[in-house]
């Protein structure tokens, strides 16, 4: 069985699904949509989302959570357009894996990836989480649920160009070996979450999810997931190995390094709910 057909523990549902879904990945990009409110997307919507839903919804590491939130809001088909209230509040990345997991129960193999999207402000290479999806000929495309409608992009969200989002890897060599400024990489609306500290992290983030290890994007196991100690040259050294990495092999092979694979319990740098120790499932 393709690896990249087989559910995560994260991004299992965890039972049937709800209802027949579409096989079509642009139809299952419309349907997740349309279930989850980006959690800076308020406005957008002319919604003021409840504070605890701010603050909660995107703890929720797996898909079978973010299932079990949307039937508590709503008993209709998950095919069924969501009004702001009746949805998953959410980041790009809940997007994402939710995406991941239909393509994966509908015979597509998905995977997620890491890294950072040029289309949101001039300029700035912003943080985000895309799925990646692969052809009936054996190419991979990069689709972004989060606009797939709702947003005004030059281009098709099924088949983002692999120059306006740029996979973590790729933002290392660019900020490594191509002049780029690495504090152009990061969080746009904050004055330090950014730099080369920030893209190493998704450089390790992409990877794990590369090999089943779904993160949420603020997991971290060390002071310099959070900027808070140099980069040392061993962290330079191996996240230089992943930016040259190109196949399935080389990822796994990369993922057993001690210097880069997801030790069993983390840190959880939650936004708004203070620095948690997480336990994540094994196998």
């Amino acid at each position: 069985m393709d690896d990249y057909l087989k559910q995560t523990p994260y991004s299992d549902p965890g039972h049937p699904l709800d209802g027949p879904l579409p096989h079509d990945p642009g139809e299952l990009a419309r349907v997740v949509r349309d279930l989850i409110i980006h959690r800076c997307e308020g406005d957008l919507f002319g919604y003021a989302i409840p504070e605890q839903r701010l603050h909660e919804d995107a703890e929720s590491r797996y898909v079978r959570e973010i299932l079990r939130i949307l039937r508590e809001r709503g008993d209709g088909p998950l095919t069924e357009r969501r009004p702001p209230e009746g949805r998953f509040v959410g980041t790009c990345r809940d997007f994402s894996l939710l995406l991941c997991s239909l393509l994966r129960a509908t015979g597509t193999p998905a995977r997620l990836r890491c890294g950072f999207a040029g289309y949101f402000e001039e300029g700035f290479h912003e943080d985000h989480w895309v799925t990646e999806y692969r052809l009936p000929d054996g190419r991979w495309r990069l689709a972004d649920a989060q606009t797939h409608h709702e947003y005004e992009l030059p281009f098709d969200p099924m088949d983002v160009p692999r120059d306006q989002f740029l996979v973590a890897g790729d933002a290392w060599r660019m900020c490594r070996e191509e002049g780029a400024d690495p504090e152009t990489f990061g969080l746009s609306g904050s004055d330090w979450l950014k730099g080369l500290w920030f893209v190493r992290g998704n450089v390790v983030r992409d990877l794990a999810a590369l090999n089943g290890v779904e993160l949420l994007p603020w997991d971290g196991w060390g002071p310099e997931f959070l900027g808070r100690a140099p980069l040392t040259a061993d962290d330079l050294a191996a996240a230089d190995a992943v930016a040259a990495a190109r196949t399935e092999d080389d990822w796994r092979r990369l993922h057993a390094d001690p210097r880069l694979t997801v030790p069993a319990e983390i840190v959880s740098y939650t936004p708004y709910l203070g620095d948690r120790r997480v336990t994540l499932p094994q196998g």
